[in-house]
């Protein structure tokens, strides 16, 4: 069974459940642990749930019996949630609908009742309680207790290494965005009382921990079934987590940065992509740059998240729908001029990074959010092939999501550089030229050393990873996300920008959540 397969399969998996984040209660379901492991594939379909999670939204998809109580299905979709939470406050781009809490994402005026975090928070809480459970029915006793024979037992050892993995990315996720939340994990008691919450630090240190226990049981980089999880996605996880630490723990850790970004790159497991677009487009399964993508695909995972929302939503206005494999626009997206002035010259830039920008009948300025044509469009998600052909279901597109690919990695090693963490100037040069030529098609756009610094890094990814939600975690590490030292349009809801208050570095912890759990804190400023 191919991944693509098993991640359409997870959707009608056996555990159903509406979430809370009381993680110390099973998942809901409808089938109990003597009928559900009664042979070997069902630890492989049980699998397939925890990363079709980051996928499907319920049980039949694209709507119907949602995983998530309380707001509308798509929108709780995890990298939907996971992108707008990154995307919408940033200096990258805007959305257009008056949906109830929606608007208030790109102003940094949301509170601990806004509806689009609470429902990230929970999905994040279903991945974790569904990685629990996972864990508990596959340990050495209850495998023995069902009499599993040694070849099935070494295959669990692998799934509970990739399930740890998702566990500790759900993890990673909620300490950059909410700071301090509840860690459980299967060793904790079910149904007891409510979690305490952990400091920033512990989590920091739980997520390291696991990534390092569990490595050496993944495939290696570039091995692993399309889908799912080897060395490389460990490695990018914890550059992620040290490119942050002096963020999230309050100590840097650029040399271990750099050693893990290096090891994605040494692998020579991935090469960039020739074609900049072909990563975002109906057939991207195909390029030899993506890391880790989350598989979509038009019939068998159809959900009105991930690329379903990024391919309709950056498409309104005089744009042809059909050109970009869609029955239609939903008229939202668009970036703001901060972004634009990244291309010099822009839309007529030589940097062919900026060639989807779609200018006709739009305006460089927002002046109103709510007007699709205020603000170029940028249909960067796609449901055609690098063929021209078109995805096999105009209303859910093939295309994948690139959660990690080479390109990050070059840049997360060129920073840490910048920063003193060892490594050397003229190899994050190459790194970043590498980008740059195949970005201008020749070396017309290279770099010189002096023109190397830590802003032109920052720069670069956003020219480069735009729209892939790594802003805001970028923009924070740089300083840059609160305060007034840097302004666009609509930052603190005004259409110049304005300065923000510190404490929306972190989202708040959401307010239900509070009232369910009396050991929780919410985060300063709310």
């Amino acid at each position: 069974m191919t991944t693509r397969a098993i991640t359409a399969f997870a959707a009608a998996m056996l555990l159903v459940g509406a979430a809370c984040t009381d993680v110390t209660t099973e998942p809901k379901s409808t089938v109990t642990a003597a009928n559900v492991f009664n042979d070997a594939s069902s630890y492989r379909a049980f699998l397939a749930k925890l990363y079709g999670g980051l996928a499907v939204t319920g049980q039949q998809g694209p709507a119907g019996q949602g995983d998530i109580e309380g707001i509308d299905e798509g929108f709780s979709q995890y990298i939907r949630g996971y992108w707008q939470l990154q995307e919408l406050p940033t200096d990258e781009v805007v959305i257009g609908w008056g949906d109830e809490s929606l608007p208030e994402m790109n102003t940094m005026g949301w509170s601990s009742s806004n509806r689009f975090i609470t429902a990230f928070y929970y999905r994040i809480f279903y991945q974790v309680a569904l990685a629990n459970e996972f864990l508990r029915e596959t340990t050495d006793e209850r495998l023995a207790s069902r009499g599993a024979s040694a070849e099935l037992r070494t295959t669990v050892q692998q799934y509970r290494a990739e399930a740890r993995l998702l566990r500790a990315l759900s993890y990673w996720h909620g300490l950059d965005l909410f700071g301090s939340v509840p860690l459980v994990t299967e060793e904790g008691p079910i149904g007891a009382e409510p979690p305490a919450q952990a400091t920033r630090q512990q989590l920091f240190q739980f997520v390291e921990s696991e990534i390092n226990a569990v490595r050496a049981a993944l495939p290696a980089a570039g091995a692993a079934e399309y889908g799912r999880f080897d060395q490389a996605v460990a490695d990018m996880i914890l550059a992620k987590l040290y490119l942050n630490a002096q963020v999230y723990a309050g100590t840097a850790r650029w040399s271990d940065a750099l050693t893990a970004a290096q090891r994605v790159i040494a692998s020579n497991a991935f090469t960039l992509d020739d074609r900049y677009m072909d990563m975002f487009l109906a057939d991207n399964h195909t390029s030899p740059e993506l890391i880790y993508a989350v598989p979509f695909d038009g019939n068998a995972t159809r959900t009105y998240g991930g690329t379903t929302f990024l391919a309709h939503a950056a498409v309104g206005g005089s744009m042809n729908a059909d050109s970009y494999g869609l029955n239609g626009g939903w008229w939202g997206l668009r970036v703001t001029p901060q972004f634009v002035a990244l291309f010099p010259g822009a839309p007529a830039s030589a940097d062919r990074r900026s060639a989807i920008l779609y200018t006709e009948g739009q305006t460089l300025a927002i002046d109103n959010i709510s007007n699709f044509n205020h603000g170029y469009a940028a249909p960067k998600y796609q449901n055609v092939t690098s063929a021209g052909g078109k995805g096999k279901n105009s209303e859910f597109p093939d295309t994948d999501f690139p959660m990690f690919r080479l390109a990050d990695a070059y840049l997360m090693y060129a920073e840490a550089v910048l920063r003193g963490g060892g490594g050397t100037r003229a190899q994050a040069l190459t790194y970043v030229n590498a980008l740059r030529t195949r970005a201008y098609g020749n070396a017309s756009g290279n770099i010189t050393d002096a023109q190397l610094t830590l802003d032109f890094i920052l720069a670069e990814r956003s020219r480069e990873l735009y729209m892939e939600a790594h802003r805001r975690t970028d923009l924070i590490r740089y300083g840059l996300f609160t305060g007034g030292q840097y302004l666009w349009a609509w930052k603190g809801n005004t259409a110049g920008g304005t300065a923000t208050a510190a404490h929306l570095n972190l989202y708040p912890i959401p307010a239900s959540d509070l009232l369910a759990n009396p050991k929780l804190t919410q985060n300063p400023g709310y």
